[in-house]
């Protein structure tokens, strides 16, 4: 039988007005309840968790349904177990989170660049905690570091990884931000990737750019704007080749 056109439209708001069925799992569902319920009750790191038994007669499922979402967040680092405490909750170790996940082989070519990109937009910006934090053996530290090098080079310059590493890591050292450490060797992998790969083509940029040497000088004698300036002049190289690519 054939439906008129008021006929065909009453079906259609009768089948959008259907809900999708709940297609996941019951140990995703609770790990769900339980993620909500550690936020509506407000609990801290340090706070214990309700027992198993206890959460699995409040839920009306079973101890191993129960078991099995707690270890889901045993594995994201949100709950531990203690012993005579039996679960609780903890802070989040971001680095070891994400680390499971930042295989740079199983990354495609776009969260390359994102993660590429973050790299950069997080070294312009250190530098107010890196003045606020550096020490005269820091700056000296990084003088061995650069010593020989002038303070502008050329676009094409090539610098050892090795060099280019120890470099930037001793920035994020200076920070003593823990997080802003770890997420750098988090990603070090990643950043070689990048390179190893070709996924960001050498830029035709003909013009120099603040070296290490620069770098070091602006920490010696400038201020937060001014490394700002230079560090952004520095990674400009890169931010062209990133663009050059759009």
């Amino acid at each position: 039988m054939t439906l008129n056109k008021e006929e065909q439209e009453d079906r259609k708001i009768v089948v959008s007005a259907i809900p999708a069925l709940d297609t996941r799992s019951l140990a995703d569902k609770v790990e769900t309840m339980l993620i909500q319920l550690l936020i509506d009750k407000k609990l801290k790191p340090g706070d214990s968790i309700p027992k198993e038994l206890d959460l699995a007669q409040a839920m009306g499922v079973s101890r191993t349904v129960i078991r099995e979402a707690l270890s889901r967040l045993r594995t994201s680092g949100i709950v531990e177990s203690k012993k005579h405490r039996g679960a609780i909750l903890i802070s989040p170790n971001l680095s070891n989170v994400l680390g499971r996940s930042l295989i740079p082989t199983m990354l495609n070519k776009s969260t390359l660049k994102d993660l590429f990109e973050m790299r950069l937009v997080i070294e312009i910006g250190m530098a107010d905690v890196i003045f606020n934090k550096i020490t005269k053996d820091d700056i000296a530290e990084l003088k061995q570091m650069v010593e020989g090098q002038p303070a502008m080079v050329d676009a094409n310059t090539l610098f050892e990884v090795d060099h280019e590493v120890n470099f930037h890591g001793k920035l994020y050292e200076i920070t003593k931000n823990k997080t802003l450490k770890d997420f750098q060797f988090l990603l070090l992998p990643i950043f070689n990737h990048v390179y190893e790969m070709g996924v960001l083509r050498p830029s035709l940029n003909p013009d120099s750019h603040v070296s290490h040497k620069g770098l070091v000088d602006e920490l010696e004698k400038g201020d937060p704007n001014s490394f700002r300036i230079a560090m952004r002049n520095h990674l400009d190289n890169h931010f062209r080749r990133l663009f050059e690519q759009e």
